[in-house]
């Protein structure tokens, strides 16, 4: 195994968008066409109204009606349609597909999926009145925002939350800078059990992310990282005093457009070879255009 320091991420997670009005849907295109992973966060006021009506919810939540209508205060039921109306319009702008034909799904330990789209992965998380989204085509990705200042060290957490290499490591930093670092591990840490799947059944303390570094792997408990990790994490602070954490795991699947193109080649691959059964006179397939 190598340690982080020798091992360089294959990609970078680029910074939150803000999605406010008017909303930059050709942004989030791009942003996930060149990099193929985008973040972006959102207020409640920054939301558009539900519709009113039974038959505008159904339009708006699709499948999502009936735990909307399990929710029993208007704060819970206006933050549960904010995040599903920002899910389906991002995931509207990276697929080009209308945001009405698109259905979240669920996993049996309730990790959100876009149903028929398997190429596309994402992510939800929210605090006091922020909602953020992660988007990827990368692989999977799990996403958590948190308050900078939500007072978490000298509770004992550390040691739920931290595995005893970054218990060291963290009583080494300035007294006044672990409540700070051991909220950004927690984010981390948050957005991998969502991206595994797993939330809180996951034992903290038996994956690690480095102290003090914004960018990096994630590392087995004892610091180090495989050498054939596909995991990639990232943390951001945004302006409005908010700690977001991001794991995304970099399976090499690339955009959409190159995803696409895969799927042509190997399309045009498995239909040469079935013709190729029939006689020796099919001509070969074309060379493979990259770009």
């Amino acid at each position: 195994m190598l340690t982080e320091q020798h091992r360089a991420p294959r990609t970078t997670i680029p910074e939150p968008l803000r999605i406010a009005s008017p909303r930059p849907w050709n942004e989030v295109r791009d942003t996930v066409d060149r990099q193929g992973t985008a973040l972006l966060y959102t207020t409640l006021d920054d939301c558009p109204a539900a519709p009113l009506g039974t038959a505008g919810l159904r339009r708006l939540l699709g499948g999502d009606l009936d735990r909307y209508e399990s929710l029993g205060r208007p704060g819970l039921r206006r933050r549960f349609t904010a995040s599903r109306v920002l899910l389906k319009e991002a995931a509207s702008a990276v697929l080009r597909v209308p945001a009405e034909s698109i259905e979240l799904a669920y996993e049996p330990g309730g990790r959100p999926y876009l149903r028929d789209y398997d190429q596309v992965d994402i992510s939800l998380s929210h605090t006091d009145d922020v909602l953020l989204v992660g988007i990827t085509t990368r692989g999977l990705i799990g996403v958590d925002v948190e308050r900078t200042e939500r007072p978490m060290y000298g509770f004992g957490l550390d040691r739920k939350i931290c595995t005893p290499h970054e218990l060291g490591l963290l009583e080494q930093l300035p007294a006044e800078r672990r409540n700070a670092e051991l909220v950004r591990l927690w984010t981390l840490k948050e957005a991998y059990s969502k991206a595994v799947g797993q939330g809180l059944r996951l034992r903290f303390t038996e994956v690690e992310f480095s102290v003090g570094r914004e960018e990096g792997r994630v590392l087995h408990p004892d610091g180090q990282v495989d050498a054939d990790s596909e995991w990639i994490s990232r943390t951001f602070v945004l302006k409005e005093g908010y700690r977001v954490g991001v794991v995304v795991q970099d399976a090499g699947g690339g955009t959409l457009a190159e995803r696409a193109a895969d799927d042509l080649f190997n399309a045009g691959l498995t239909s040469w070879l079935m013709s190729a059964e029939q006689g020796p006179t099919t001509p070969p397939p074309p060379e493979r255009q990259r770009g």
